[in-house]
C-alpha cells in the first residue's frame, strides 16, 4: 500500500490534540489517511481548534471531542472504535506552581486515558509521549561522558532530592536580597560594602553551579516536578498495561524544537524568542538534546505501525549546549548578537548524551540540528512572535 495511505480505514485518537507535538501528529495521521479523533479541553477556545480544522483532509476524518484528563470516562467517545490511541496530553511544567498542579495531572491523566483504552476492545496499541525527562533524572547523570538509553530511568526519590535542594537554595538566596536590601536602606553603607554583600551573593550564586540567576532557579525548581511527573506517569502507565493486557510503547523526546502549526507559544520555542531578544533567563547554558517536532510525530506513527516496536525509544537528534541553538541562529541571521554567557559553549552540567540508536532501528531518520533551528524562527517570524 502507498505509504500516503496507510491509515486508510483506520480511526485512530490523539490526546491532547492542539499541542506542539499532537498538531503535528493529526497532520502527519491525516496525510496518510487515518481518521483521527482528536481531543481538546475546549472546543469552543478557536486558539485550539481552528488551526487543525484547517489541516489537509480535516474536513473528511478528522473528527472533534472535548476531553478532561482529570475527569473519569471522558476519554470514552474519542477512543471507542480506535485501533490506535496516542496520549501527548499532559501539563507542562512551567503552567504548574506545585507538585499537585503537574504530578497529579500528568498520572490520573494517563490512568484515564488508559482505562478508556482498557473498554474498548477495539485498540491494539498505545503510544505515550513521555520525556527524557522520565530516563535521566538518577544518580548516573553526574557521570560526564555516559550515555543514557532506554534501560535508564529516572528516580523519584532523586527527582524529590533535588527538589528539596532547590527550594533551600532559593530561600537563601532570597534571604541574602534581603539582607542587601535591608542594610542599604537603613544604614546606608558606602558602596565598598555593598559590593561586599553583593560579591557574597554572587559566591552563593556560583556555588548553585548550573544557575546564573533567581528566574533559573525558579525554572529549575519547577522544572524537578516536571522530571517527577513525567517519571511516575510513566510508571503508573506500564504498570496498568502490564495488568490490562494493553500492549503499550512509550517515546521520549528532549528539547522539542520546529515549525509551529500552533497559533501560540509552546515552551521551547519562546525560549529561543527569549534568547534572541536578550532575555537569557530561559534556558541554562547546559547540554541539552534537541529533536525536531516532526521527527517527534513521524516516530509516533512509527511506534504504532511498526509490528516488532515496543517498549521505550529515546528521541534525540542531536546532543549539544544551548549556545549551539545560538550560534545557529547567529549564522543565519549576523544581526543577532549572542548574550555573553554564552558565547564560548562551556559546559555548565555534566556532559553525557542520550542515545538514539534503538529508535533509528524504526526507520526514525533526524532532522539536522540547523534546519530545526532554521526552521523554527522562520516559523516564529511568520506568526509575528520574533522580528529579526
Amino acid at each position: 500500500m502507498d505509504r500516503k495511505n496507510i491509515g486508510e480505514g483506520k480511526v485512530v485518537c490523539v490526546t491532547g490534540a492542539s499541542g506542539f507535538i499532537a498538531s503535528w501528529l493529526v497532520k502527519l495521521l491525516l496525510q496518510r489517511g487515518y481518521t483521527v479523533n482528536a481531543t481538546v479541553r475546549n472546543l469552543k477556545d478557536t486558539s485550539k481548534v481552528d488551526h487543525l480544522l484547517g489541516l489537509d483532509g480535516a474536513n473528511e476524518r478528522l473528527h472533534l471531542f472535548e476531553a478532561e484528563l482529570l475527569k473519569e470516562q471522558s476519554f470514552d467517545p474519542a477512543i471507542d472504535g480506535c485501533e490506535g490511541v496516542f496520549h501527548t496530553a499532559s501539563p507542562v511544567f512551567l503552567t504548574g506552581k506545585s507538585k499537585e498542579e503537574l504530578v497529579d495531572p500528568a498520572v490520573k491523566g494517563t490512568l484515564n486515558v488508559l482505562r478508556s483504552c482498557a473498554k474498548s476492545p477495539s485498540v491494539r496499541r498505545v503510544v505515550i509521549t513521555s520525556s527524557t525527562a522520565s530516563v535521566i533524572c538518577n544518580k548516573n547523570m553526574s557521570t560526564p561522558g555516559a550515555v543514557a538509553d532506554e534501560t535508564w530511568y529516572s528516580d523519584p526519590e532523586f527527582c524529590e532530592e533535588r527538589k528539596v535542594i532547590c527550594v533551600y537554595k532559593l530561600v537563601v538566596l532570597f534571604n541574602l536580597m534581603k539582607l542587601i536590601l535591608l542594610f542599604i536602606v537603613t544604614r546606608g553603607l558606602e558602596n565598598y560594602y555593598i559590593l561586599h554583600l553583593v560579591d557574597e551573593f554572587e559566591k552563593e550564586m556560583k556555588d548553585f553551579s548550573i544557575l546564573f540567576t533567581i528566574g533559573l532557579v525558579k525554572v529549575f525548581c519547577l522544572q524537578e516536578w516536571y522530571q517527577l511527573s513525567k517519571t511516575l506517569a510513566e510508571q503508573a502507565a506500564w504498570k496498568f498495561a502490564k495488568e490490562n493486557g494493553i500492549d503499550l510503547v512509550t517515546l521520549h523526546p528532549g528539547l522539542v524544537i520546529g515549525p509551529l502549526l500552533q497559533p501560540t507559544l509552546n515552551f521551547s520555542c519562546e525560549a529561543i524568542v527569549n534568547f534572541i531578544q536578550g532575555r537569557k533567563e530561559s534556558w541554562s547554558g547546559g547540554i541539552y538534546r534537541f529533536v525536531d517536532v516532526r521527527d517527534v510525530a513521524n516516530a509516533h506513527i512509527l511506534a504504532f505501525e511498526v509490528p516488532s516496536s515496543n517498549g521505550r525509544y529515546c528521541l534525540v537528534g542531536e546532543n549539544g549546549y544551548s549556545s549551539l541553538v545560538l550560534k545557529i541562529i547567529q549564522k543565519l541571521y549576523p544581526s543577532i548578537t549572542l548574550p555573553e554567557n554564552f558565547k564560548d559553549g562551556l559546559p555548565l552540567t555534566p556532559h553525557f548524551q542520550v542515545s538514539s540508536e534503538k529508535a533509528k532501528s524504526l526507520g526514525i531518520k533526524f532532522t539536522c540540528l540547523e534546519l530545526s533551528v532554521k526552521d523554527t524562527v522562520e516559523s516564529l517570524m511568520e506568526k509575528n512572535f520574533l522580528h529579526i
